[in-house]
């Protein structure tokens, strides 16, 4: 499966900018530009969190702003702004970063500062 959509206008959803978001099972990817293009590649397995975020216009004409967290190097924060079916992106980008993590069997640790421990061990 494969979502394709554009970045729109907030005002009337109109799909007049140059940048269009490419999201399959395994790779997330964004082109911007015109006359100096950009694509810009994330792997799905990278993806970890998702979050879904609507403004007031954006529900009114049918779009969302998709904020994806990832542990990429070259976007911590990957925007996909103003598109139209975004739920269904957003849901569809988190079961696929699931399953692409199971696959490569990554696992996501996070640092959690333990100073002060040893102090506890005292009482």
């Amino acid at each position: 499966m494969e979502f394709r959509e554009r970045k729109r206008w907030v005002f009337f959803g109109l799909p007049f900018t140059f940048t269009v978001y490419t999201v399959k099972e395994d790779t997330l990817t964004v082109n911007t530009g015109f006359l100096n293009k950009e694509e810009n590649d994330c792997y799905m397995y990278k993806v970890q969190d998702v979050t879904l975020k609507t403004s007031l216009f954006e529900r009114i004409f049918g779009l969302g702003t998709i904020v994806c967290y990832t542990g990429d190097v070259t976007n911590p924060q990957l925007l996909l702004q103003h598109i139209k079916n975004a739920k269904p992106i957003k849901e569809f980008i988190l079961e696929q970063s699931e399953i692409a993590r199971r696959k490569r069997r990554t696992m996501n640790v996070q640092d959690i500062s333990a100073e002060g421990i040893d102090d506890l061990d005292d009482m």
